[in-house]
């Protein structure tokens, strides 16, 4: 028996895939489908040899080939198979014929369930490693209706049977976190790991739905994702609902902008605005396939203290407000931002843009945030240049030296012809046309005057914002009391 990772407040010792199996089959109120496309009948099979499988398994199929896949599940409009549509039809087909075909009236206390996957493992060339959609629909009780779980996986292992073992054993830990650990969902997310390693299998996005976890926040989820490392980074929409990276960033030109958003100011808007009309005036941008991203590191969300735990009231305060102005979020471990093109160049080789404030473009060509690299700073520079990205930098209003901007910012003596060398080749622009009445707002000053009762905090933020702050109580706002 393994013993659960170090970390997990839960130490216990992790069941075996076999007895995890094994307690699905001998619970006789359990029962269902598999259905698994594109890397064999990987989960049921573990169900299958654990024995005691008669009472459970319902059917188990993979509809391996596209024309009988099509005839069963029906023809996706993009022409594709591994994506979250087809996973959602196969749920509903499987589910629908178990109703159909076992009586309730025979069957009051069964417990439902389809579990489906549809994955790509990777190619004969071993260009692409593979991902896949896994999904399970389930009942724990007979008279409510369905619970659901849907994740996104990349695999990381540069052999296909490796990656089809690694899904068997995702598969089997959902089944049974789904039945046996629905009540604590952020622990289900981990379980989702035993007998596998972060090495091995990329969890990217997740979706909790169903009576059961009416309460669960799926951003909080996302967090959950990136703070447990089982991925790099999470976006969510507008809408506040998970959305998977490689759908909307996939041959896109992306505009980012990173801040702490405590709350989110006008400055920001004005840097992004600005920032967003010079991208997309560049011959290089298509401003019809353009995704611009609102980033919120990890190291954010944090007061400072290295393993301070993450205030999730007040990372939902920021998304909420971002939302509410019709942007997607992204939260991120990028604390440097080389590993952010890194990211997006994952998708897309087109131009790219960082916006940025004077402070982050300092900090930029600080030696100390690269030696993790074994090539340092000029690693991490070498990274930027062989990507089409382009920086563009707000000003800053210093009372020292007035105003701020690339042409006379201060950077470490040993970086100044590196940052001479990265200006002058065309990966810096000065942004322009900003309004100057705004430099001296900022969001530290902002959040200390709402934690104060300070007046005049309004105005510093982006129409209909304060009204948000003070309906909700965010940021430690309090309602004046009555005289």
């Amino acid at each position: 028996m393994a013993i659960r990772l170090k970390g997990d407040k839960d130490i216990e010792n992790i069941p075996s895939i076999k007895s995890k199996a094994l307690k699905i089959n001998l619970n006789e109120h359990i029962y269902g489908s598999f259905a698994e496309i594109g890397a064999g009948q990987e989960t049921v099979r573990n169900f299958f040899r654990a024995g005691a499988a008669s009472g459970t398994i319902a059917k188990a199929m993979s509809a391996y080939d596209k024309a009988f896949s099509d005839a069963i599940y029906g023809v996706e409009d993009d022409g594709r198979y591994v994506t979250q549509s087809r996973l959602k039809k196969m749920l509903n087909h499987e589910m629908q014929l178990l109703e159909e075909r076992i009586s309730r009236e025979e069957s009051p206390n069964k417990l439902f369930f389809s579990y489906a996957n549809t994955v790509a493992t990777i190619d004969f060339a071993k260009k692409f490693k593979g991902h896949g959609w896994v999904g399970i629909r389930f009942q724990v009780d007979p008279n409510e209706d369905y619970n659901e779980i849907i994740l996104h996986v990349r695999f990381k292992e540069n052999d296909a049977r490796l990656q089809q073992n690694t899904l068997g054993v995702l598969g089997t830990n959902l089944i049974y976190g789904a039945f046996y650990k629905h009540h604590k969902p952020k622990h289900l997310l981990k379980y989702l790991y035993d007998h596998l390693h972060k090495d091995q299998l990329e969890i990217d996005m997740v979706n909790f739905s169903g009576p059961r976890f009416a309460d669960v926040d799926n951003r909080l989820m996302s967090l959950e994702l990136v703070k447990n490392q089982m991925t790099d980074a999470v976006m969510f929409g507008p809408d506040g609902n998970n959305l998977l990276a490689g759908a909307i960033l996939y041959k896109k030109n992306i505009l980012a902008l990173r801040g702490s958003y405590r709350p989110v100011t006008k400055v920001n808007m004005d840097m992004f605005q600005k920032s967003y009309d010079m991208f997309v005036n560049d011959q290089r941008v298509d401003e019809e396939r353009t995704k611009v991203i609102f980033e919120i590191t990890l190291s954010n969300l944090k007061s400072g203290c290295e393993h301070e735990e993450v205030n999730e009231r007040d990372f939902l305060d920021r998304a909420e407000l971002l939302c509410s102005l019709g942007h997607t979020v992204m939260i991120s471990n990028f604390q440097q931002y080389y590993k952010v093109v890194d990211y997006f160049s994952k998708y897309t080789s087109r131009r790219m843009g960082l916006a940025m404030g004077v402070n982050n473009m300092v900090d930029l060509f600080d030696n100390k945030y690269y030696t993790d690299l074994p090539g340092g700073i000029l690693e991490a520079f070498g990274k930027f240049a062989s990507s089409d990205v382009k920086v563009f930098l707000y000003p800053f209003m210093s009372e020292e030296r007035g105003l701020i901007t690339s042409d006379n910012l201060k950077v470490h003596p040993r970086m100044k012809e590196l940052y001479k060398f990265f200006k002058y080749n065309g990966k810096v622009a000065d942004i322009e046309n900003f309004d100057p009445n705004i430099l001296g707002i900022f969001s530290r000053k902002v959040l200390s005057m709402i934690e104060n009762c300070e007046e005049g905090w309004e105005e510093m933020l982006p129409n209909g914002i304060a009204e948000l702050i003070k309906k909700h109580n965010l940021f430690g706002y309090k309602q004046e009391e009555p005289v």
